[in-house]
C-alpha cells in the first residue's frame, strides 16, 4: 500500500473542509441546489442521525459522509445527504448504497433527502448517478447528484481563477493524481498551490485550513518533504507571515502519524471480526500497541487467518519484533 493510499483510507480532512465551508462546497459542486437554500438560517450536521441510517454499511475507501439539515428559501425544511467518496476502483454497490441511505432517511425520519456524491477516483469510465430496478410489476428509479473531480482536469484555468476554496481543494486533488510517479513535480505543485493561498489574500485561519488539506493530499517522500518545508519557511519569512511555526509543524506531523495508526487499528479489527470473530479485549490492547510497520504486516497476514488461534500466534511472534 502506498503512502497516498494510506492518506486516502485513514485520514479525512475532507470532513473538516466540508464542515468549515459547507456553503462553498454546495455552491461549487451543486449550484442549483445551493441556490434553493436559505443560507441565513444555520444548517445542522446530523452526525448521530447519519450513523443510525448507515449502521451496517460496508466501509469502503471513503473520505466523508455527511447528513446536513438545511432550510429552503421557500421556508421548507429539507435534509441533504452529502456523500463524499474516494474510490480506488469502481464499486458496483455504490448506487445501491446511495439509494439505501436515501430510503432509510425517509423511512426513519419521514423526511425526503437530496442525495449528492463527489467522486474522487481516477477511472474516467465510472460515473454513477442512478440506481434502478425493473420487473414485471415493480419499477424503481433513483437519481442522485454526482460530480466527478477528474472532469475538472479540463477546467484548470477556471479553477485557478475561482475564489471558492473548493477550487483549491480540487486542484490539490488533481495535481496529486497527476504526480503519482513524479514526486519532484508534486513538490513544485504543492508549493505553487500554497503560495496561491497567500496571493488570494485569504485570512490566516483559511490559509491554515487549506494548507492542512493540501499537505494531507500532496504527500511527499521524507527528503522532498523536508525541502518543501524549508522553502515554505523561507517564503513565509519573506512575506512576513509566519503562520506555521516549526514547533507546530512537528506536532502536526505527530498528529498525522497517530491518526494513521488509529485508522489502521480500526480497519484491522473490522477485518478480524469478519474472518475470525470479535477480538478479545486482551488481543485488542496488543494490537493497539503495535507500530505502524507491524500493523502493515498484520493487515497482510490476517487474510490467511482462519481462527483466533492464528491471531494469537501472530501476536506472540511479532509484538516484540
Amino acid at each position: 500500500m502506498t503512502d497516498d493510499t494510506q492518506r486516502a483510507d485513514y485520514d479525512s480532512p475532507w470532513k473538516i473542509i466540508l464542515e468549515e465551508y459547507f456553503q462553498q462546497a454546495m455552491e461549487f459542486f451543486f449550484p442549483k441546489t445551493a441556490a434553493l437554500i436559505d443560507w441565513s438560517v444555520p444548517y445542522i450536521f446530523m452526525d448521530k442521525e447519519f450513523q443510525a441510517i448507515s449502521y451496517d454499511a460496508v466501509q469502503g475507501r471513503r473520505y466523508a459522509d455527511k447528513l446536513v439539515k438545511v432550510r429552503y428559501l421557500s421556508g421548507e425544511e429539507r435534509w441533504l445527504l452529502i456523500h463524499v467518496e474516494i474510490q480506488g476502483e469502481p464499486e458496483d454497490e455504490f448506487p445501491l448504497r446511495m439509494y439505501t441511505y436515501n430510503f432509510r432517511i425517509l423511512d426513519r425520519y419521514k423526511i425526503s433527502a437530496i442525495s449528492v456524491a463527489v467522486l474522487c477516483d481516477s477511472n474516467k469510465n465510472w460515473h454513477p448517478s442512478t440506481y434502478s430496478f425493473v420487473s414485471e410489476d415493480t419499477t424503481v428509479y433513483f437519481k442522485f447528484g454526482s460530480v466527478k473531480l477528474l472532469k475538472y482536469s479540463r477546467r484548470i484555468k477556471e479553477l485557478e481563477a475561482s475564489n471558492n476554496v473548493f477550487a483549491t481543494v480540487v486542484l490539490a486533488h488533481l495535481r496529486t493524481q497527476q504526480t503519482l510517479k513524479n514526486p519532484s513535480k508534486r513538490k513544485e505543485w504543492k508549493f505553487s498551490l500554497i503560495r496561491r493561498l497567500y496571493e488570494q489574500g485569504l485570512s490566516e485561519q483559511e490559509i491554515r485550513n487549506l494548507y492542512k488539506f493540501i499537505d494531507w493530499a500532496m504527500i511527499l517522500p521524507e527528503g522532498l518533504e523536508n525541502e518543501f518545508w524549508e522553502d515554505f519557511k523561507k517564503f513565509e519569512q519573506e512575506r512576513g507571515m509566519t503562520y506555521m511555526t516549526t514547533g507546530e509543524r512537528i506536532g502536526y506531523n505527530r498528529g498525522k502519524e497517530e491518526g494513521r495508526v488509529e485508522g489502521r487499528v480500526s480497519t484491522i479489527l473490522t477485518l478480524l471480526a469478519i474472518s475470525v470473530g470479535e477480538v478479545s479485549e486482551e488481543n485488542r490492547v496488543l494490537i493497539e500497541s503495535l507500530s505502524l510497520e507491524q500493523l502493515d504486516s498484520l493487515t497482510k497476514d490476517l487474510l490467511s487467518f482462519t481462527s483466533t488461534g492464528d491471531l494469537v500466534r501472530w501476536l506472540q511472534q511479532n509484538q516484540n519484533s
